[in-house]
Order: C-alpha cells, then structure tokens, then sequence
C-alpha cells in the first residue's frame, strides 16, 4: 500500500500518489513515485528498484483528476492496476470532461482508451477521425508485441503484451535492455561450438536428470525414480510441443504430481503458500487467486502467450521461432512466472513453472535444438534472488489481499483480488530470468561440459596406468570425488583391492590433475 507524505518539506503528491489520496484507494506501490517541490528542486531517490522523484514547482498539473491522470502516465508510466482501481472508482464525467479538452492528445487518447479497455464501458465520446495512430505503449519505455493491432475509435496502436483477463507489462529497463543486447542466444552456441557433438549428446542426457533433481529440490522433494523418469520425459518433449493450452497443462500436472493428486481441471479451491511457525499457527506468504477467477485468468495468460509468441498458442499449431515482437526470455518470463503466481492446481505449479520456462525458450528458438539449459540449478544455486524473483509480486500484494484463515488451515478470501493478479508489472521477474540464463550459460553450462570433458580425459589417462573395465573406472573417478581426490581405505578394500599403492597413487594424481581443487559434495 502506497503511503503518501505530501506535506514533507512543503511537498504536493502527483499522478498516481495524488489520485490515491483524492479517490481515497489503495494499491500496489508502483514503481516511480512523483512528489512537486515548491520551488526549483529537482532530483531523485532510487531505494531498491523504487524511483521517488521530486520535480520543480513548474511542473504541477492542477488539481484535476484528468491533469493527474495525464501527469501519472507520462512520468510514472502505465501501471494497468493501478488505473483498473483508479477507473473502478472515478466518475466517467471526469474522464470525458479530460479528453474533450484535448481529444487528440496522446496521452488523453491512451487514457481514453484504457478506460474503455479495462472497465468495459463505451464513453459518451465520438470516434476520432482526424490525428496519426499513436501507440499506446512508447516501445523505448516497454516491451510491446508486433504487429500491433490497430483501434480506429481512439486511432490508437493496442501493442500490449495480453488483453483484459491477464496482460503483464515488462519495463525496458537499463537492465533488461543490457541483457537484450548481450547476444546469450550466440554465445550458448559459441560455447557449445567448443566441444564435440559426442560429449554434447552426452551432456543433455545428464543436464536432463540434473534439471530434475533441481527443480524437485527447490520445493524440497525427493521423488522416487519413477516420476524422475516421467519428469525427464516430459523435458525431451519440451522443444516438440507447445505446452501452453489448458489440455496439454492439465495433462502436463497429471504427469508431474503423484497420480492421488492429480487434476482433472484447474484448482475448485483456494490455496496459498505458507508455513506453520507455532502450533496452529499458520504464516501466509501468498495468497493466490480465488478459484471462480481461475477460468479467465487462466485463459487470459494462454492468450498472452498466443500473442507474444506470434501465433502458437491459438491452435495455429507451432510457429518455430515464431516472433510477437518480444524477446523469447521475457516471453518465458511472463508466461511462467504468470503461471506460478496464479497457481492453477492443487500440486506442482512451482515445477509446471520451470518447465515452461524450458518449453517456451525451446519452442522460440532461443534454446540451441536437441539441447537444454539447466535453469533450475542455478535458481537452486542462488535461492536468495529466485525468492527474491517471487517475493517482488507476493509481498507488496499481501496487504491488500483481505483474508481468514480458519483453525484447520483453510483460507478464505474475502475481497475482490483478481485485478491483481490480472495486471502485473513482471519487471522484476523479467530482469531475474534474464539474470539466470546469464548465469547458466556463462558459468553452470561450462562448467558441467568441462566436468565432463574432464572425464573422458581422466578415464583415458587412468586405462593408461590400469587396464579395467569403465565400470570400475568410473566408480575410481567417482569415489576420488566424493572424497576430495583421494580413494579412502575402506573403498579401496572393498572394489580396488588389486591395484599396488603406486597404481593408486598416480591413478589420484590423475583425478587431482583433471578437477584441481576437489570439493567433498561433488
């Protein structure tokens, strides 16, 4: 919930801060706060991704709702929530009163328009038939889809990356701009250009089971063989299908999660994440959408999908490498952390949320064909950010979520919520995927193909010294792992009793000269 101190050193609140005071609203804090000093000051506050700007005295719009509004959208930006809570409450009139001032205006036509957009309510206005088509969000400050559709009424470019049942907005941000221009789609074929064809092949079988075990992990479960199995099945069918449709969804939660909780639909109840702290005392962390929301937001963000990926997702069929306009990475980042935050079934979201991020990456071509990016490893290596990734949506939602919990853990929503979840700002998710495909690429990609190449040429230098069968071999490898490069006595007694202390001796220096510093978890 914003907060507003407009009376600090003699400062007024404008756009956003301004007509929450006015309309007496709440919401979740936006990222740019505006205040107007009362002479010429100017300058800028950033505390943990949140700007609070002061601007000179000049620049007060008036006490209008309309001159607020106008004011919000160019210096605060388009925060689609924000203005569903503002146009849930203001009078139309104030809003027809504000375009006819200045029908052609782009910032009233964008006003104009997304309050018709959003509330669903046509405007006593007449269509503009005069003026060039403007676009509704300037592509330099977001991330929009392509081709646009064009609105005749409002003569407006409608570039939004969903429509009105889930529509995120991604800010081109320093940072998301930055990574855009890095070229990581060029530099994982750079890097896997530098190994051969045979150690790739065998790489993906194991980055397969590693991303598993990962994305099992960060959910602290410990799967029994069988569904590890299933769960890999499904990772090699990731480049071939287009997961994102309800069928293929449910399908894909059927396969994931123990056959007793499997869904035949989207969840019938309502579910949060939480933990227990006393006894029968539960902490909330996120409350998710109620389940009579579900329906359409789930719809909405398969639509999303559908857009940006340039066709797929509509029952066109794949479009490989299909283009929306929109980077494959915040195509996957708002399609698979939307998806996690709606939480459509009772089990298995948060794994159904990572393979999307796999499906959606192989399906644009941004992941290299027949390979895979072990994603989750990082997220599990770097806990902090990817709860951080989370956190950014559910804690600042929390306040504003109106709940009871009863004494058997069942939680009840009591407020409307869904236009929360409906219109996300998925910045800090987007700049956060971003963060960790960097992060598997440039690190946890190389170091996996190096360990690997490590030990082929480990097992050729170790056949040199012994002449044993590769099982023995690479239980030899494993055991000097395991136990910072050295064969312990008690497994040299049991599996490697022939071999001379020489043999043993140069067959360490080996593993020791292949891996240098050895940990003992490997």
């Amino acid at each position: 919930m914003t907060k507003v101190n407009s009376h600090e050193s003699g400062l007024k609140s404008a756009g956003y801060i301004f007509l929450s005071a006015k309309l007496n609203i709440s919401f979740i804090p936006n990222w740019h706060e505006s205040l107007i000093a009362s002479g010429n000051t100017r300058r800028i506050e950033t505390t943990d991704g949140m700007v609070r700007e002061i601007y000179p005295s000049k620049y007060w719009p008036g006490e209008g709702l309309g001159d607020h509004l106008e004011f919000a959208l160019k210096y605060d930006g388009i925060n689609l929530a924000i203005l569903a809570r503002i146009f849930n409450v203001i009078d139309a009139t104030e809003i027809v009163t504000y375009v006819s001032s200045k029908p052609i205006g782009k910032y009233a036509r964008r006003i104009w328009y997304l309050y018709e957009w959003i509330t669903g309510k046509q405007l006593p206005l007449n269509d503009l038939t005069r003026g060039n088509y403007v676009d509704l969000l300037e592509p330099d400050a977001y991330i929009t889809t392509s081709p646009a559709k064009q609105v005749r009424r409002q003569r407006i470019n409608d570039n939004l990356l969903g429509d009105t049942r889930f529509c995120p907005i991604v800010r081109r941000t320093e940072t998301i701009q930055r990574f855009m221009d890095a070229g990581l789609r060029e530099r994982c074929r750079q890097v896997l250009a530098a190994y051969p064809p045979e150690l790739l092949r065998r790489a993906l079988s194991y980055l397969y089971t590693k991303e598993t075990k990962s994305s099992f992990e960060i959910e602290h479960i410990h799967p029994n063989a069988n569904r590890k199995e299933r769960f890999i099945a499904l990772l090699e069918l990731a480049q071939k299908e287009d997961f994102c449709n309800k069928v293929r969804l449910v399908d894909l939660q059927n396969r994931i999660v123990d056959p007793r909780f499997a869904d035949a639909d989207y969840r019938a109840g309502q579910n949060y994440v939480g933990e227990t702290v006393a006894w029968q005392a539960e902490r909330v962390h996120y409350a998710c959408p109620k389940p009579e929301d579900l329906p359409d937001l789930m719809a909405g963000l398969i639509a999303a999908h559908g857009r940006m990926g340039g066709g797929w997702g509509r029952g066109w069929g794949l479009s490989w490498g299909g283009d929306g306009g929109v980077h494959p990475v915040l195509h996957a980042a708002t399609i698979a952390y939307g998806f996690v935050f709606l939480h459509p079934f009772e089990d298995g979201n948060g794994r159904i949320h990572r393979f999307l991020i796999h499906n959606i990456l192989a399906c644009r071509g941004f992941t290299p064909e027949g390979f895979m990016f072990p994603v989750s490893a990082v997220m599990l290596k770097n806990p902090d950010e990817y709860n951080a990734s989370l956190e950014a949506f559910s804690k600042p939602l929390m306040p504003l979520v109106e709940f009871d919990l009863d004494e058997e853990g069942r939680l009840t929503v009591l407020n409307d919520t869904a236009l929360w979840y409906r219109f996300i700002d998925m910045t800090p998710q987007a700049e956060a995927l971003f963060g960790f495909i960097e992060k598997t690429i440039n690190a946890e990609l190389v170091e996996e193909l190096n360990f690997l190449a490590n030990y082929d040429r480990t097992k050729a230098s170790l056949q040199e010294i012994v002449d044993m069968p590769d099982r023995k071999i690479d239980l030899f490898i494993r055991f000097c792992l395991q136990n910072q490069g050295q064969l312990s006595a008690r497994k040299r007694e049991s599996h490697f009793s022939a071999l001379t202390d020489d043999e043993i001796a140069r067959m360490e220096r080996a593993v020791q000269t292949a891996y240098g510093e050895i940990k003992s978890d490997e």
